[in-house]
């Protein structure tokens, strides 16, 4: 568990989210904290720079979709502050064909008719299918990403689709590194999160059952387990940068 190491566990939020993403993680991990989102920042490297300069000297690092890339990027920076690495919901391709249109999109829906309809477009698909339904789940969702306010999502978006390459980059990880998704993932599937462990040396490979790409809160419990057995694992300093 987190108290037996020095090291805090930082967890990093994604596209529209904040520190609410990770509520189930803080309460059963006091000693966890989250970023509560990045402002208008509008690069993931500037992201990360705003990560460095509040965290600890030494750390474990959980990212949560668009800030599982995050994570990376803060890794990339300073490999030696990274105890552990964990990857949640995320992806580690490039941009690719569509993708551009399909964010603008989103962008001109929010700026015809605003946040709440954005939300309501992309949301859904982010859960579970069987759990769309559930007004307990969702709607602390909807209000955590509609407050995030348009220019956030424009500036989030600029990053994604300014992201920088990260796959050769995963072969270098020399930290206990998580790799976690939901089955039933179809944003970011679960095939995915195996090929990204595939390239990690010594990546631990966790698929959550029922679970969509809102993983922190669809399956609180099992995530919280994995993480625990991640925090377990000893840690190896990683000086040299990558």
């Amino acid at each position: 568990m987190p108290g037996r190491h020095s090291e805090k566990l930082l967890m990093l939020p994604g596209l529209m989210c904040d520190a609410r993403m990770f509520g189930p993680q803080i309460a059963h991990l006091p000693d966890a904290q989250a970023v509560d989102g990045y402002g208008t920042r509008d690069s993931l490297a500037a992201m990360a720079r705003y990560v460095l300069d509040q965290a600890p000297q030494r750390f474990s690092l959980l990212g949560h979709s668009m800030g599982a890339r995050v994570a990376m990027e803060v890794f990339r920076a300073a490999p030696e502050r990274v105890a552990r690495l964990a990857l949640v919901s995320t992806g580690a391709h490039g941009t690719r064909e569509g993708e551009a249109e399909k964010r603008h999109a989103l962008r001109d829906l929010g700026r015809r008719e605003g946040m709440l309809a954005l939300v309501d477009a992309w949301l859904p698909p982010m859960i579970a299918a069987r759990r769309r339904g559930e007004e307990g789940l969702v709607s602390p969702l909807r209000d955590m990403c509609v407050a995030s306010g348009l220019e956030t999502f424009e500036a989030q978006v600029a990053a994604l689709l300014g992201r920088p390459e990260i796959e050769t980059l995963l072969a270098k990880i020399r930290c206990p590194v998580l790799v976690a998704a939901g089955s039933e993932d179809v944003w970011s599937p679960p095939e995915q999160h195996a090929e990204i462990a595939s390239q990690i040396p010594g990546a631990r490979l966790v698929i959550i059952a029922g679970a969509g790409h809102m993983l922190p809160v669809e399956a609180p419990d099992a995530l919280n387990a994995a993480i625990a057995r991640w925090m377990s694992e000893p840690a190896q300093p990683q000086s040299q940068k990558v």
